[in-house]
């Protein structure tokens, strides 16, 4: 499958968000919202999602392969790093 980050933004300040992305898949279909996001374990990057009535919060997104997850997760990140050239901080 054809993706590629369509668009990359930092997102300065203190908090754990570093960076919103947008994917492209193929010709065919955009998909905003994917983060890059500092957590205890290092960055990663969170699928599209949104906040239930209970406050919790759900996917509204998700890859139905682990190929496909891991794939979008290295664009992702590789997009990142070039944005902040490497510098995570």
């Amino acid at each position: 499958m054809d993706i590629e980050v369509a668009d990359i933004r930092k997102i300065s300040g203190d908090g754990n968000l570093r960076a919103f992305a947008d994917l492209k898949f193929g010709e065919a279909v955009m998909v905003k919202g994917f983060s890059v996001m500092n957590g205890r374990r290092g960055l990663f990057v969170s699928m599209p999602r949104k906040a239930g009535k209970d406050g919790r919060w759900f996917e509204i997104v998700s890859p139905l392969s682990e190929e496909i997850r891991q794939q979008i997760e290295s664009l992702v990140m590789e997009a990142f790093e070039r944005e902040t050239d490497g510098v995570t901080a």
